[in-house]
């Protein structure tokens, strides 16, 4: 399930950002898609989930009440609206899709050994 990150950039802390996340060559609808960034130096780690029906998100505590994960089907878009941007938010970020839940989305994406491109995220005054 091949993905294409995009929406990164440079922001001063406090800022927004919209990350989005286009499926390549198949339907989002009914994949439970997440979204992991990689800080320099640090290990990749999953920061926010939704299901296939868009009716259930998760959300890391680093990140929950300022990041909104949303899916649009029309587009085959899934999005991550990042707001009060941290220094800390900086890394690439990455998504992924699968047919599993969000439930143990993380231990089931740390085996995963192909990851797209990523888009870069920096925040820093």
């Amino acid at each position: 399930l091949q993905v294409v990150e995009s929406g990164g950039g440079f922001v001063q802390p406090g800022g927004s950002l919209r990350l989005s996340c286009a499926a390549s060559g198949f339907s989002f609808d009914y994949y439970t898609v997440v979204w992991f960034r990689q800080a320099p130096g640090k290990p990749r780690e999953g920061i926010s989930c939704i299901s296939g029906t868009g009716d259930y998100t998760d959300y890391d505590d680093s990140v929950k009440g300022r990041f909104t994960i949303s899916r649009d089907s029309a587009k085959n878009t899934v999005y991550l609206q990042m707001n009060a941007l941290k220094p800390e938010d900086t890394g690439v970020y990455y998504c992924a899709a699968d047919d599993g839940m969000c439930l143990g989305y993380r231990t089931r994406f740390a085996g995963k050994d192909s990851w797209g491109e990523g888009t870069l995220v920096t925040v820093s005054a």
